[in-house]
């Protein structure tokens, strides 16, 4: 059986995600970093087994993932945003964003390497945004953050190619999420509305795309947009 971990798995698109592996006959770990309760909710519901781990913690993840099973898929979904002018974002706020969003991929990617080598094989999806193709007014830090998961993802897609593990990226829209709940009405009826699909994307569409990416045996070094059309 297949072992897929998935980070940021208790919630959103990581909790759809953790379900449509557990579904497909996966074996599912998960990553959660503060809402306990739901990550144990979400493991009693699929079988999936929740592990606390903040991701920027470079020892706490190569002690998490050296405590599981050898990783056959890894789902790089954790993050964080920031909605602000770029003149209010702080220092710490702008190197948090980083080390989650982005440190956090280097974390886990180093951290499940070993066997994936071994076995030369695997794959790695790692979440961008749209955001990260064409830049969010206001959200400068988040964009220059998923912009940088899509380099990093090209670059490792030709690097661990030969030893066939593929990397991918998937680059949601907008998604009815915790995360983009902070939204008001007339924010999200304005995104839905300039979709060419006229509504905003639900967190099962974006972790059937994951899915597919995982067993897309010739498909590396892809960003695959889910986002309406939007761009």
């Amino acid at each position: 059986m297949l072992h897929a971990l998935i980070t940021g798995g208790s919630r959103g698109i990581g909790a759809a995600t953790v379900r449509a592996f557990a579904q497909a006959g996966y074996r599912v770990s998960f990553f959660y970093e503060k809402n306990a309760r739901a990550a144990a909710a979400l493991a009693a519901e699929t079988g999936a087994a929740a592990v606390c781990c903040d991701v920027a913690d470079t020892e706490a993840v190569r002690q998490a993932i050296s405590q599981l099973a050898p990783v056959d898929v890894l789902v790089n979904n954790a993050g964080i945003s920031h909605v602000g002018l770029i003149s209010q974002i702080s220092p710490e706020q702008w190197d948090r964003l980083f080390a989650v969003n982005v440190k956090g991929i280097y974390n886990t990617v180093r951290a499940v390497l070993p066997g994936m080598l071994q076995k030369q094989a695997g794959a790695i999806i790692n979440l961008s945004s749209m955001w990260g193709q064409a830049g969010a007014s206001c959200e400068a830090a988040y964009s220059a953050t998923k912009g940088a998961v899509i380099a990093l993802t090209q670059a490792l897609a030709r690097e661990l190619g030969p030893s066939g593990i593929r990397v991918n990226t998937v680059s949601p829209g907008m998604i009815d999420t915790e995360m983009n709940a902070q939204l008001g009405d007339e924010d999200r009826a304005a995104l839905a509305n300039d979709t060419p699909l006229l509504r905003i994307g639900q967190p099962e569409e974006v972790a059937q795309a994951i899915l597919f990416l995982a067993r897309a045996s010739f498909i590396t070094g892809q960003n695959l947009p889910v986002n309406g059309g939007y761009i």
